[in-house]
């Protein structure tokens, strides 16, 4: 049985278009719609939702209203690994934020991993209500990455920069290096690297995450513009943070 003409007429145009837009640029496609829920971030709270849904079934067979409390931890994970996309801007010296957060503070110190310099630090603070991912602050080649054991202060506390937890990581353009340290907090007890030494990464680019509270930080060049001040809040791969000379 055939179809309709208008089928026919759909399905003939709908074939002119895609043979039209292959042959035309990537970047004059039309653009890819991304979820706001993406399954690697997910996927590294699979162990924090399976302990929830087996809780759930345990006290589903012990009181049933108790099944509340698993069910909202659940809608809270889901909430903590959301993960949007966002724009970067185009201007190639701004620095983006390479975490949503507070800014609590700005200061000039020795970095003694990456460049063995003296830089600006601007310190991010990620409460569990913020997106945790972590971002490139600029566009360029990862060239350092390296992981460091430690405790488990709050985040919040000035110690935790040397003391706890930490990954350190390293980007650099034609413009300039820059450093990026995630730190552990008192919750969050996980570092996740999705990115390693030589891959090219673009602004805003996902490098990876922390699981649950914690604090990110950003070296700059000495000669850098500071566009932030402590109490800020900021947005990773979006909020410019910083202009290079």
């Amino acid at each position: 049985m055939g179809g309709f003409p208008c089928d026919e007429a759909f399905s003939d145009f709908r074939s002119k278009f895609l043979t039209a837009t292959e042959s035309l640029d990537p970047a004059a496609r039309p653009p890819t719609i991304k979820p706001k829920m993406r399954f690697q971030t997910l996927y590294e709270g699979r162990w924090v939702f399976a302990v929830l849904f087996a809780l759930a079934a345990m006290l589903w067979f012990v009181m049933h209203w108790l099944v509340i409390v698993p069910f909202l931890l659940v809608l809270f994970c889901i909430s903590f690994f959301r993960d949007p996309d966002r724009a970067a801007p185009a201007d190639p010296k701004a620095v983006v934020a390479a975490a949503d957060g507070t800014v609590t503070a700005v200061e000039e110190l020795d970095e003694n991993e990456v460049t063995r310099s003296r830089m600006k630090r601007v310190a991010i603070f990620l409460s569990v209500f913020n997106v945790h991912t972590n971002r490139a602050p600029i566009e360029g080649k990862v060239i350092y990455n390296r992981h460091f054991p430690g405790s488990y202060l709050d985040a919040r506390n000035p110690e935790s920069s040397k003391k706890n937890e930490a990954m350190t990581w390293g980007f650099e353009n034609p413009h300039a290096t820059l450093v990026v340290r995630q730190i552990t907090g008192a919750i969050a007890r996980r570092i996740v690297a999705w990115s390693k030494p030589g891959d090219l990464l673009k602004k805003g680019e996902r490098f990876g995450m922390i699981r649950f509270g914690s604090r990110t930080e950003i070296y700059l060049p000495l000669d850098c513009e500071v566009t932030v001040k402590p109490g800020d809040k900021v947005q990773g791969g979006a909020t410019v943070i910083a202009k290079l000379p």
